[in-house]
């Protein structure tokens, strides 16, 4: 039954091609603009992505701040500052961490040679490269034996090693950061930014060898890995550093919690959504399409009348001139749904990607959109076609299953 109605759909189709062709056209620009569009929602979202990578995944930062909040004999606006004492807190006090770093920063001149810059350096344990996800290119992360040694060695950014060594050499070369003699033991892998904490314009030593630049008692910030319930990460940290700083926990001016993990939901949210609306105006676009179809199929029900006629005096039932409408608008569907998805590879990789982050930075075009046509997309499109293809061809199948064979024989 299936390869009689493809038969006579193919049949049908064939006896007016120019009428086949143009609604098939009009279904393949309409798919082809829902799977770019869909693609480029997937670039978009892999675009935003790939830049909050450089905080790394599971962690949470905490940086010091005011209290807003009285609380005990702590008044409101003073100052919360984080101390090495803190990390011996949060190790035993706050539940699923795995690492936990400190950071103490500060802006250095950074010096090689003739050449020099205003830099960022941090004094880091040497489990922050590992919990950041830090690429190294050349060399390697410093050890905790150069920490507990407090041996003097660095890693620094891509670009900064692009400023000061211009091209040369710089694994194993010694760079002054405020006329203190350091040795570069590892070089940075680029890697896109979001934020101010640009790592590309940065420099790492180990936490110890910090001390010679400023005092590292105080700190700029911690950071922690942790495995399983973020919220309770987050949770245990302001209860202890409340309980430690007497400060209210409900108070999020004290201390400034970073939750990684929070902010990369809110951004599959946002995400998401643009997702939908451009699936919605991609089904707008394929729904022209549509309506064209179905005008189409009305057309060709009106001209064909009496061979309905003659089918049902035949002893056609209803079901099968049903079935052999919606045959015929099904297969211009699928044409020119397979149409439509060729075209939207072929501009897919004509485009290649569109501008995002390499707007605001050098060597970032892996932050920029890609219009990646993976297999949800397709999936989600097919889905699209199919309700557009099934709803278009029903409404004439309908009235061409219902026709009277009476009238429909006398039909002039």
């Amino acid at each position: 039954m299936i390869v009689d109605l493809a038969s006579q759909a193919y049949n049908a189709l064939r006896h007016n091609r120019r009428r086949t062709v143009l609604t098939m056209l009009g279904m393949a620009w309409g798919i082809a603009t829902v799977v770019l569009l869909l693609a480029y929602g997937t670039g978009f979202e892999r675009g935003l992505w790939s830049a909050f990578r450089s905080f790394g995944t599971n962690l949470v930062f905490i940086f010091p701040g005011r209290t807003e909040l009285q609380a005990g004999g702590t008044k409101a606006g003073t100052q919360v500052r984080l101390t090495v004492n803190d990390l011996d807190y949060i190790r035993a006090e706050v539940p699923l961490l795995k690492r936990v770093s400190p950071e103490a920063f500060k802006n250095c001149v950074v010096a090689y040679s003739t050449r020099s810059a205003n830099y960022g350096v941090s004094g880091v344990y040497a489990t922050y490269g590992r919990m950041r996800k830090m690429d190294v290119e050349e060399g390697s992360f410093f050890s905790d034996a150069d920490d507990f040694t407090h041996t003097r060695v660095a890693v620094i950014g891509s670009d900064a090693k692009k400023k000061l060594f211009s091209g040369q050499n710089a694994l194993g070369e010694k760079i002054r950061l405020d006329g203190i003699s350091y040795q570069i033991v590892g070089i940075l892998k680029h890697q896109v930014q979001n934020g101010d904490d640009n790592i590309n314009e940065h420099v790492y030593v180990p936490f110890s060898a910090m001390s010679d630049l400023m005092n590292t008692y105080y700190l700029s910030s911690v950071v922690m890995e942790y495995e399983g319930d973020h919220a309770k990460v987050v949770k245990g940290v302001r209860d202890s550093m409340a309980f430690h700083h007497s400060f209210d926990p409900k108070d999020h001016r004290a201390i400034f919690v970073f939750d990684v993990f929070a902010d990369l939901m809110d951004l599959q949210v946002i995400s998401t959504g643009i997702k939908i609306l451009l699936g919605f105006i991609g089904l707008l676009t394929l729904g022209i399409g549509g309506v064209g179809l179905m005008n189409i199929m009305l057309v060709s029900v009106t001209q064909r009348t009496r061979e309905i006629g003659v089918e049902k005096a035949l002893g056609a039932h209803r079901w099968h001139i049903l079935f052999q409408f919606l045959a015929e608008a099904l297969v211009i569907t699928a044409l020119g749904g397979m149409l439509g998805v060729v075209l939207a590879y072929l501009v897919s990789w004509s485009v290649g990607s569109l501008t995002l982050w390499s707007a605001f930075e050098d060597n970032a075009s892996e932050g920029d959109i890609h219009l990646y046509i993976d297999a949800a997309t397709l999936m989600w499109s097919t889905a699209i076609l199919s309700f557009v293809g099934i709803v278009s061809g029903m409404l004439p199948a309908i009235k061409a299953a219902r026709l009277n064979p009476i009238e429909a024989l006398r039909y002039e």
